[in-house]
């Protein structure tokens, strides 16, 4: 198994170089095809435009969004000129309102999403949707890469965030590359159910699963000792110095557009290694 088709989104111009520089290493790895949308993003809330100025400031908003698009793809086709990977790019602009559903459909058809950190300083606010509209509305995995960190292709030890859940098993199955190129992986689970019929082998499932392609993993049983599940995979992270942690990513319906749960943003915010996730 390998990525043949990864995708990303550029909607600040900041982020241009640090992104591509992960996702052209991985697609010169993979032999694969990169596909990058350019979008300006008008962030502005129409409803409260006062009366008779909707028209006008909407007029500018959009083609100030236009500008943003075209400043953006420039800075990337400039990067990806420079590459030796089968490369493309596109245009979009879009309000707030409509991110998701034209991220969603260009990522669905893409192996694997390579996106920044969502938050932080000098991160816009869209980059929080983008994330959402491509794991819980494109239905495909994401690389969240944290700012500041070297382009990864190989992870030499990974640790899988299980819970038995759908989710996490999607994430499992969408990290393979990186899981059976690994010298080492860690199946950590945290305060496994005393009722259940895996409660005598928490894990043993998984690792079966991954034996059978070819990846050898230890499973990690450990207590929540600390307020937030994502808090004890962190310190057992920088325990074992896991390069990338492979995760299910969570979320719950808000008036019918999902949002990433509580657990999951907070993993996000606080980590400072890549994240592999999916819904």
């Amino acid at each position: 198994m390998a990525y043949k088709s990864l995708f990303t989104v550029l909607t600040n111009s900041a982020f241009v170089a640090p992104v591509l520089e992960q996702a052209t290493a991985l697609a010169a790895a993979h032999d694969a095809h990169l596909d990058v949308l350019c979008m300006g993003v008008d962030r502005t809330q129409t409803g409260y435009y006062y009366a008779g100025a909707s028209a006008m400031v909407l007029q500018e908003t959009i083609s100030r969004a236009q500008e943003d698009a075209q400043e953006i793809e420039d800075a990337a086709k400039a990067f990806l000129s420079k590459t030796e990977i089968r490369w493309g790019t596109e245009q979009s602009v879009a309000q707030m309102a409509d991110l998701s559903r034209i991220v969603a459909a260009h990522a669905r058809f893409s192996d694997l999403v390579v996106l920044p950190q969502p938050y932080g300083e000098d991160h816009s606010a869209e980059m929080e949707p983008v994330i959402e509209a491509a794991l819980f509305d494109g239905k495909v995995p994401v690389l969240m890469l944290p700012d500041g960190k070297p382009p990864m292709t190989q992870a030499k030890t990974i640790s899988i965030a299980w819970n038995e859940s759908n989710e996490s098993l999607m994430a499992v199955r969408a990290a393979l590359p990186y899981l059976q190129a690994a010298e080492s992986v860690h199946v950590v689970v945290i305060d496994p159910p005393t009722h259940g019929p895996t409660r005598s082998d928490p894990g043993g499932l998984l690792s079966q699963y991954l034996a059978r392609q070819g990846v050898r993993a230890e499973i990690d049983v450990l207590a929540k000792t600390m307020p937030r599940v994502s808090d004890v995979l962190l310190r057992h992270a920088a325990d074992t110095k896991t390069d990338l942690v492979v995760m299910g990513a969570y979320g719950h319906s808000r008036f019918r557009e999902a949002i990433l749960g509580g657990a999951t943003r907070y993993m996000l915010e606080q980590t400072e290694l890549p994240v592999l996730m999916a819904h």
